[in-house]
C-alpha cells in the first residue's frame, strides 16, 4: 500500500507545473551571466597556461602577469566610474581620469611588451594579445552583470 502512495506522490509531482524563477527587470539572464564568467575564465586561464608553458625568463612572465592584473583592475574600475557617472552617482574628475589613463597604460604596456618580445613567435604574440583583450572585456561584462543583478534585487 505504501508503494501505491509513493507512486501517486511521484505522479502528482510530474503533473505539477514547473515553478519558473522570474527574472527581475534589468537583471541579465543566467545564460548571459554564465557566458561572461566563461569568457573570463577562458581568457585568464588561457593567458596563464600560455605564461606557464612559455619559454621566457621568470621576470618576463612576471611582467605579463602584472600587466594582465593591472588591465583587469583598470578595466573594471573604468567601467564602474563610467557607469556611476552615467547614473548620477558622484565620481571625481581625478578618479575618472585616472581610470582612463590606467586602462590605456595597461593596453600600451601589453602592446609594447609584445612588440619588443623578439624571441616570442608572432602567433604566440597574437595569442597573448587576444587572451588579454578577451579577459578585459569579460571582466567588464562580469562586473556589469553583478551590478545589474544587485540593482534589480534592490528594486524589489
Amino acid at each position: 500500500m505504501s508503494n501505491d502512495h509513493e507512486v501517486l506522490l511521484d505522479n502528482e509531482k510530474q503533473n505539477e507545473p514547473e515553478i519558473k524563477v522570474e527574472r527581475r527587470e534589468g537583471e541579465p539572464t543566467g545564460a548571459f551571466k554564465g557566458a561572461a564568467w566563461a569568457a573570463l575564465i577562458v581568457g585568464v586561464g588561457a593567458y596563464f597556461i600560455g605564461l606557464f608553458n612559455a619559454n621566457m625568463e621568470l621576470n618576463e612572465k612576471g611582467y605579463y602577469f602584472a600587466v594582465l592584473i593591472f588591465g583587469l583592475y583598470s578595466s573594471v574600475s573604468l567601467q564602474k566610474a563610467v557607469r556611476d557617472k552615467d547614473e548620477g552617482i558622484p565620481v571625481t574628475s581625478i578618479y575618472y581620469g585616472i581610470s582612463w589613463v590606467a586602462l590605456i597604460v595597461a593596453i600600451l604596456l601589453m602592446g609594447i611588451g609584445l612588440y619588443n618580445a623578439g624571441k616570442i613567435a608572432l602567433s604566440e604574440k597574437g595569442f597573448y594579445g587576444m587572451s588579454f583583450v578577451l579577459s578585459l572585456f569579460a571582466a567588464i561584462t562580469v562586473q556589469k552583470n553583478i551590478r545589474d543583478t544587485q540593482r534589480a534585487r534592490e528594486r524589489d
